[in-house]
Order: structure tokens, then sequence, then C-alpha cells
């Protein structure tokens, strides 16, 4: 059996979903790690983590189904919703890679003024305080010693520095992963157009598709 027909085009397609599955499986996984381990608090975070997650995994679901049966219905809107997925994808993971470090920079002070809870996270994982100095009149989550020397002679270690240093680098990998799985995603996009218009050679000749 040659690799474009019928039989390969659904094994192809089953794969690729099952890999999907697995990404989906993982992403929920790492929400309740972090939860159960205490390094993330910010159930906003999290949310957004596992409705990813959840979300990646249905889509998974119904091209699999189609795949399974290959229903024309469930192929033609798994085929859409992955071609939206993929222009919003690509688009997210080129602007990953295109931020310079002022962006960058701008982006998480951002990020660190819109949340309390995951600023507490970083200030104990971390052991910093403040994002590019301490205020007194905050609290800060840091280790002890570094949290009673920020209150006496307020000489913190703060946090922005700590953060830069990996932002570039957190950004290129997810840029990474991003571009690679979108490619993965224009992948499916051909594999379930071609697989739809392709007749099961097992099936009766007269039936339609």
């Amino acid at each position: 059996m040659v690799c474009g027909g019928f039989t390969c085009s659904k094994n192809c397609l089953c794969a690729l979903n099952l890999l999907y599955t697995l990404v989906s499986l993982l992403l929920i996984g790492i929400a309740a790690w972090g939860i159960g381990f205490g390094l993330i608090s910010s159930f906003r975070v999290v949310g957004v983590v596992i409705a990813v997650g959840i979300f990646l995994f249905l889509i998974a679901l119904v091209g699999l189904i189609g795949a399974v049966k290959h229903h024309q219905v469930l192929l033609f809107f798994y085929m859409i919703i992955l071609l939206l997925v993929f222009i919003v994808q690509f688009s997210v993971s080129c602007a990953c890679l295109a931020l310079n470090e002022r962006q960058q920079r701008q982006l998480l002070e951002v990020g660190w003024t819109s949340t309390v809870t995951a600023r507490k996270d970083i200030e104990r994982n971390l052991n910093c305080c403040g994002f590019n100095a301490f205020n007194s009149s905050e609290t800060c989550s840091a280790k002890l010693f570094l949290f009673q020397a920020c209150y006496t002679n307020l000489q913190c270690s703060p946090c922005a520095p700590i953060i830069e240093e990996y932002s570039g680098m957190v950004l290129r990998f997810v840029g990474g992963i991003g571009l690679f799985f979108s490619f993965s995603e224009i992948l499916g996009v051909w594999l379930t157009y071609r697989y739809r218009n392709q007749k099961d050679s097992r099936a009766n000749p007269s039936a339609f598709l």
C-alpha cells in the first residue's frame, strides 16, 4: 500500500491526533503538578493552561473520531478549526520570536502589575522582592532573610533582572515550540482535506466516499 492511499492517510491523521491528545494531557498534568507542589497559586494562570489543554483535547477527539469513521462533517469542522488555530498560533509564535528586550520588559512589567498571585509566586520561587525596586509599603513573599533585609535596609534583590535573564530564552523556546506545532497543524489540515476526498477501497465501490 503506497503512502498516498486511504489507509495511510487515515493512519497518519490518527497518529497526529494521538500526539495532540498526549500534548493536551501533558498541559493539564503540568498545571495540576504546579498546584500540587505549590509552584503556582494563581488560578488564572492554571485556568488558562487547563482551558488550552481541554480545548486541544476536544479538537484531537473530534479529529480522531472523524478519521476512524471517515465522517465528512466532523472532518470538515476539524479542518476549519485546525486552520484557525494554525493562524493564531503561527502569529503568536512569530510575535514571541520578534520581541526585543524593551518590548519584553514592558510586557513583563504589565504582567507583574496585573496579578498579585503570580507576583507572589515569582517572589517566592526566585527569592526576590519587587519588580525594579522594593516598596516598603508592600509585602514580599521571598524567603525570611531577604524579607527582613528588605524592611531593615531596603537592600533587596529585585525580580526584574532575574526574570529578564530567562525571559528571552523562554520566549524563544515557546516561539520555537509554537512554530513546530503550527506546521504540524497545517499538515493536519492538508491530511484532512486529502482524506475527506478519498474513497475506502474496502467499502462498497458504488457508495459515496
